[in-house]
């Protein structure tokens, strides 16, 4: 029994993923829907516009008056937390403890206590360099050595939820390399998809990062890129149909490509000819990049996700023609 068919809650609702989320419970006719976010000063609330919701609530706000009283806000049959800081490069590490670990335990527990089911966002950062695999199946996530502290300040929940018996009862869903609209504001967190074709518009070139590792040539370092209409459907499954599972699942296309690949796709989807440069990986970074991911999804797939996941020159074209060159939001 689908569990979205009472109040829904999203936070970071206003985000590339969170918005995109609520653009697919749009779509199935779902608007009974609390948004929270830290809108700030960049252009992110341009996301909800289009969107149809019941309530916007700061996310501060929100968490006040939670801590105040637990019913503040009535029932929720689901809470997607996927409210959280999503820059690796982030250095303080205070504000992660608090913005990403803490709050997730206050929500996981008030959802936990009240009968709503709680799906997160945890990270394939989570997975820092690879050495110690990628798999979402093995319960030793203790082994797991994130690269930086935006997957550390992650991977502290996931192994908070597990001591504390809840992962049993609850989703985290370790999302890859995610594209696709609505990621405007990020900045530099944004998608190659978006920085690429930013870069082709001004200079009709893209840049990549040289490979510092002899094993990989340039270009060819390989992540796991996944479309973000792909990953909100594999998201709301665990609210749809696999409503009684609970543990850690990749998501993920679950087939590694290049950066090569990625960017020649770009250039396809605007009728035009590769033209690539490489240029040196900043030093900040040399030491926290990872060279590939690829996410297993059969732990997916066997709680019943059957949906075919879109091809990724297909995804390309799609970002690139429907929503980068007519600067469409989803639900525009």
């Amino acid at each position: 029994m689908s569990t979205l068919d009472g109040r829904i809650l999203v936070t970071g609702g206003a985000g590339f993923i969170g918005s995109a989320l609520i653009w697919a419970l749009n779509r199935r006719g779902h608007t009974n829907i609390v948004v929270t976010d830290i809108l700030g000063t960049d252009e992110k609330w341009k996301n909800l516009v289009p969107l149809k919701f019941a309530d916007y609530v700061e996310a501060s706000s929100f968490r006040a008056q939670l801590q105040q009283n637990p019913a503040a806000f009535g029932h929720f049959s689901t809470v997607f937390h996927l409210g959280a800081c999503s820059a690796t490069t982030e250095k303080d590490a205070s504000y992660l403890i608090d913005n990403n670990y803490n709050v997730t335990k206050e929500l996981a527990g008030w959802s936990l206590d009240h009968g709503a089911r709680f799906i997160y966002a945890s990270s394939a950062a989570t997975y820092g360099d690879g050495n110690q695999g990628m798999d979402d199946i093995s319960a030793e996530i203790s082994r797991l050595r994130p690269l930086n502290m935006y997957g550390y300040s992650k991977h502290l929940f996931d192994l908070h939820a597990q001591r504390e018996g809840w992962l049993e009862k609850i989703v985290g869903v370790k999302y890859f390399n995610v594209y696709g609209p609505n990621e405007d504001h990020k900045g530099d967190m944004r998608s190659l998809v978006n920085k690429a074709y930013q870069q082709i518009q001004q200079t009709g070139r893209v840049q990549l990062f040289k490979s510092h590792k002899p094993e990989f040539k340039d270009g060819e370092q390989m992540r796991d890129f996944l479309y973000v209409k792909d990953a909100v459907e594999m998201t709301l499954h665990f609210a749809e149909q696999a409503t009684t599972v609970g543990g850690l699942y990749n998501l993920g296309s679950g087939e590694a490509n290049t950066w090569l690949t990625l960017t020649r796709a770009i250039f396809t989807a605007l009728g035009k000819a590769p033209q690539i440069d490489f240029i040196e990986m900043p030093e900040v970074l040399r030491g926290k990049y990872q060279y590939f991911t690829e996410a297993d999804i059969g732990k997916l797939r066997a709680t019943g996700f059957a949906a075919p996941l879109t091809p990724l020159p297909e995804a390309v074209r799609d970002y690139v023609q429907n929503h980068l060159v007519p600067a469409k939001k989803l639900g525009e």
